[in-house]
């Protein structure tokens, strides 16, 4: 999915000699930032170790030299610990299969402890909605069946929805702004898990099928995604804005509880609407049978 020196070099080319202070030499540089030489010298290693770093073929890099190359390349905690990530791994992985994601109970839990009043959805490490509430699934992909995250192979998954599904791109105003950070996360989420061949193969079938996904994964951008704003146009309760915020569970890292709070009254008010719509559905009718939603087929 990604290498070491794939990744140093697209952070070298983005620096600049005048934007850290170093006199450039000459007039005709051949590269877009600092040259290996200048780099090499700045984080105190050797022109020809560095040089192995970058074409993979030194077998590893100390904490030492990794935070003096974070430092020159003024990497962000997100760059710095991706940077780490890489060099923890071999340059060429072997694939396995993971086996299914299941949420942990104590995340369960505060979902549960949410009701329907704040839309919330629970996040596997490929983006994989494990479990959500009602005005989660509500305010995010009404179109979907509300049961699908039960089943392990018809979950929903966030990436391939926002980049493939044209009723969820629709649904944000500010679509290109948040695909940056599911791109940008993503390729986080790839350098803590190189062996995971699922989401070696969502990273492949995205690219393959979404120009837009294929043209900012080659930024090569690396980004946590804990906080935002989602500008929407929802086709039931129309214009809101909302912001996300995610809570992680120790005991379970790889999956995010990912909560939903409004920016104004009339967002207030919309979510209100949804938080209505889901505890309707989960009463179950009168007759004492419980309400199921038509089975779809998941993203």
């Amino acid at each position: 999915m990604e290498n070491l020196g794939a990744f140093l070099k697209s952070r070298r080319d983005r620096v600049t000699p005048d934007a850290i202070g170093l006199r450039a030499l000459g007039n005709g540089r051949r590269v877009p930032g600092l040259r290996r030489e200048e780099l090499a010298q700045l984080a105190g290693v050797s022109a020809g170790y560095y040089t192995r770093l970058e074409q993979g073929r030194a077998e590893t890099a100390s904490e030492q030299v990794l935070g003096a190359l974070a430092r020159v390349l003024r990497l962000d905690a997100a760059e710095t610990a991706h940077l780490h990530d890489l060099a923890r791994h071999s340059p060429t992985p072997r694939l396995a299969e993971p086996p299914a994601e299941e949420p942990h109970r104590r995340v369960l839990a505060l979902l549960e402890s949410l009701g329907e009043a704040t839309p919330a959805v629970v996040l596997g490490r490929r983006g994989d909605v494990l479990a959500w509430n009602r005005s989660g699934h509500a305010l995010l992909a009404g179109h979907i069946a509300f049961e699908a995250p039960d089943d392990p192979e018809r979950r929903p998954s966030v990436p391939r929805m926002f980049f493939l599904d044209p009723v969820t791109r629709d649904l944000y105003g500010n679509w290109h702004a948040l695909a940056r950070v599911h791109v940008a996360y993503l390729r986080l989420t790839a350098g803590r898990y190189p062996t995971d061949a699922r989401l070696a193969g969502l990273i492949g079938e995205l690219t393959m099928r979404s120009d837009d996904f294929s043209a900012l994964w080659a930024h090569r951008d690396v980004a946590d995604c804990t906080t935002g704003t989602m500008r929407m146009r929802h086709a039931t309760v129309g214009a809101l804005s909302v912001d996300y915020q995610v809570w992680l569970q120790p005991d379970s890292p790889d999956h995010r509880l990912e909560v939903y709070t409004p920016n104004d009254p009339g967002s207030a008010d919309a979510l209100r609407v949804l938080a209505r719509q889901g505890r309707r559905c989960a009463d179950p009718p009168h007759d004492g049978r419980s309400f199921r939603h038509p089975v779809g087929s998941g993203w």
